[in-house]
């Protein structure tokens, strides 16, 4: 007979508790893991994965797959102001971001922690805003702020489009919907943040966009986001006029339409002032400001003998907030005021003046407008947080301006 000391019995009974609770773990973590995929098979048999999508739609496919729609849960911008949201009074309500980041969300609220713990993977398997968020809505309720989208109910298989003309084919039915040719279908989420909603029409993204010349003249949305070209909706279809779905804005080469820059330099001895007037030609606000942290910057330039720059000067066009201790943020979704708001409204033409020592030693000095989409700013912590996230890390491109115009001429002096 084997006889333990108490210290031995501990001991085993230690390792015993121990062994017994790693098996309890890793059943739980089993079972969850189950469980997590028992739920994304739900969600993704009512809002089918887009590479199902891509086998029949390879033309849409590769376009949507350039678009920042493609990444709207895949950015580690979008993990780290998910994180800081989370983190926030508001954050209570797990599924808010989602709603504009991954829509269908709205038709499984109880799945919301799913749709997190997917984004922070920072490889998600669902999708965010892709192919079955869009084409399954069959209306969209403007009496709700914002416009709510009403999706058809689960095991539908009648996909929504703005074509009369459509193939027929074994793998959905297909309708022609009015709405896809009316900027209603976009404003669920570009209309203003929910998480801002305290802050009512002072956070409005849009401006009064369907006041504006370009509405009243009968565009929509989709003429500029999503312009017609000659292309195949299906693959072997006979080709015939379809919607572009790199949705072209702030990326792409529709921003260089945004705005014009028209620059008048007075020299007047040892002073000289430049004016700079800058015509927004969007129908909405410049910059629509969501993010919160977007914004716009007109830089000025002047540079002298040997081309040294002797002067330079910015005007930035966005939102500051406060938060409910005083303490400016750039996060809206802590915002209970907004500060300061220097956004260009739809088609405004806003003048700058810039005054400055005109140049010596010289005969000629040179004056650079530049109007861009300004890299990311906020707290260093996340800024840090993205910078870690990101396979580029300093150099991705949230952190590089984008240039929308750009004006340079060359000044005499006369003496």
């Amino acid at each position: 007979m084997i006889m333990l000391s108490s210290t031995g019995v501990k001991t085993i009974l230690g390792v015993s508790l121990i062994v017994t609770a790693a098996a309890w773990s890793h059943l739980l973590d089993g079972r969850i893991f189950a469980q997590d995929a028992k739920s994304q098979a739900a969600i993704e048999k009512t809002f089918p994965n887009s590479n199902k999508c891509k086998r029949c739609h390879e033309r849409v496919f590769e376009e949507w797959e350039t678009s920042p729609l493609s990444r709207s849960i895949h950015s580690p911008a979008f993990r780290a102001a998910l994180d800081a949201f989370l983190a926030s009074p508001a954050g209570k309500d797990k599924a808010l971001c989602f709603r504009c980041h991954a829509p269908h969300v709205r038709e499984f609220q109880d799945q919301a922690q799913l749709f997190i713990d997917q984004a922070k993977s920072g490889d998600p398997q669902i999708d965010g805003v892709a192919c079955a968020q869009c084409h399954l809505i069959k209306q969209v309720d403007r009496t709700k702020q914002p416009p709510e989208p009403k999706y058809e109910p689960p095991g539908s298989k009648i996909l929504y489009g703005p074509y009369k003309d459509f193939a027929t084919n074994l793998a959905h039915q297909s309708m022609e919907l009015g709405l896809f040719r009316k900027s209603d279908l976009c404003l669920n989420c570009h209309q203003s943040v929910p998480s801002a909603a305290n802050l009512g029409k002072t956070n409005d993204l849009l401006g009064n966009w369907d006041q504006s010349k370009a509405v009243k003249s009968g565009k929509e949305c989709q003429t500029c986001h999503m312009p017609e070209q000659t292309g195949e909706s299906a693959n072997g279809e006979k080709k015939r006029t379809v919607a572009n779905h790199t949705f072209p804005g702030r990326i792409g080469k529709l921003r260089q339409e945004a705005a014009k820059l028209d620059v008048e330099t007075k020299v007047e001895g040892d002073k000289t002032t430049v004016i700079v007037k800058v015509q927004s030609l969007v129908p909405h606000n410049l910059p629509t400001t969501h993010p919160a942290w977007a914004s716009v910057v007109l830089d000025l330039e002047i540079r002298g003998k040997n081309l040294k720059t002797v002067f330079s000067e910015k005007r930035v066009y966005g939102r500051l907030y406060q938060d409910v201790k005083g303490q400016k943020t750039n996060f809206d979704f802590d915002a209970v005021k907004v500060l300061e708001d220097t956004v260009l409204k739809p088609e405004e033409l806003r003048v700058e003046t810039f005054t400055f020592p005109t140049p010596k030693e010289t005969k000629t000095f040179d004056v650079e407008a530049t109007l861009s989409y300004a890299p990311v700013t906020g707290p260093a912590p996340f800024l840090q947080r993205i910078e870690a996230e990101s396979s580029k890390g300093s150099q991705d491109p949230v952190f590089q301006p984008i240039e929308i115009v750009k004006r340079t001429d060359n000044i005499p002096i006369n003496k």
